[in-house]
């Protein structure tokens, strides 16, 4: 059901509203709030938050409609208005239109028109609440996106942003919490969940000290990227800081369990693709990186043994100067024609 705002002071328009759309109202397809003017039109928004568009008149007493215009992005950041006036002169269309009026119908209402016109305007705002909807989802951005991020995600702009994609020169690490699934087998669904809530806020906060950010957490593993300068070096500091911290973790569960972690990781640097992937139809993105450097990363992490940090000889070569390192060999990684030189970072 879409909740549409009327807003005019000529008493004849609310009820024309509701005979020309009785069968939508009494089918529960459209829902209608009506104000007098832009004034109490404010107070009805703050009253409904769940408001999809605004019908508003220009020519009103105590606050026209081209005033309202301007108040409904901090009423209602998502929400749409449709300026429905006699004044269709070029100059308040352009006036509403720089306000943010999504569309203007004249008077008199040809209803037809603006029946097409609200549904245009209903389903524009539903997929902006949609996309808003389906990322605010993400567990990783509840947690750990900052409030002007989320603020910035409820204005038109934060739409355009999704279609952003790009090749970045990064560091992509995967940190693995070694034999986790099979300890989880012995403990209460609850205990695994906080358990390992409690693991990912320490790795997480050595990844932010660094200027990384979580790409997503993958059953019990992490997977963190790092752009701008030395991104390497500061992957690699995050690293080591994590390993650090975990080392001294012990948690005490029931039955007399005691869990102390061990961590593999596999850090990898290079050319990736940094976009937005998923589903377009059911409006599930994850902005994440892809490529080749990624998943050799991945695979870094795979064949490193508890407490291992495990770079190539390339990023070795980058690094050597500022940690130190010792080689482990040559390993064959999925998809590498030929083995691949590995070296363990050891602090």
């Amino acid at each position: 059901m879409a909740k549409i705002l009327v807003v005019d002071d000529e008493t004849d328009m609310e009820l024309l509203i509701k005979q020309k759309f009785r069968k939508e109202i009494r089918d529960s397809t459209y829902e209608f709030v009506f104000a007098q003017n832009g004034k109490e039109a404010l107070l009805k928004l703050a009253e409904n938050p769940d408001l999809d568009i605004v019908l508003t008149d220009i020519n009103m007493p105590e606050m026209d409609g081209l005033t309202l215009l301007t108040k409904l992005p901090e009423a209602n950041p998502i929400i749409k208005a449709v300026i429905v006036s006699a004044y269709g002169d070029m100059e308040n269309i352009r006036t509403a239109m720089n306000r943010g009026a999504y569309d203007f119908v004249c008077k008199p209402v040809d209803f037809e028109d603006l029946e097409l016109t609200v549904n245009k305007t209903i389903d524009h705002v539903r997929q902006m609440r949609n996309t808003l909807q389906a990322i605010k989802e993400n567990n990783i951005l509840k947690m750990y996106v900052d409030e002007s991020v989320l603020s910035f995600m409820t204005h038109a702009e934060f739409e355009h942003s999704l279609l952003k994609n790009e090749t970045v020169e990064a560091t992509a690490m995967f940190i693995d919490i070694c034999g986790f699934t099979a300890f989880a087998e012995h403990v209460s669904a609850n205990e695994v969940v906080n358990l390992l809530n409690r693991l990912f806020d320490l790795m997480v906060a050595e990844i932010i000290e660094q200027d990384g950010h979580v790409d997503k957490f993958l059953g019990d593993a992490v997977i963190a990227v790092f752009q701008g300068n030395y991104h390497l070096d500061r992957c690699v500091e995050a690293a080591l800081a994590v390993r650090s911290k975990l080392s001294s973790f012990e948690a005490k569960l029931s039955g007399d369990v005691v869990f102390k972690p061990e961590i593999s990781i596999g850090i990898n640097t290079g050319e990736m693709i940094s976009g937005n992937i998923g589903s377009a139809s059911l409006r599930r993105l994850d902005y994440t990186v892809i490529g080749d450097a990624v998943n050799v990363a991945q695979r870094l992490q795979s064949v490193a043994q508890p407490g291992q940090i495990v770079i190539t000889d390339k990023a070795y070569e980058k690094i050597k100067e500022s940690f130190s390192c010792k080689p482990i060999g040559e390993v064959r990684l999925k998809n590498k024609a030929n083995p691949v030189m590995t070296y363990e970072v050891i602090e």
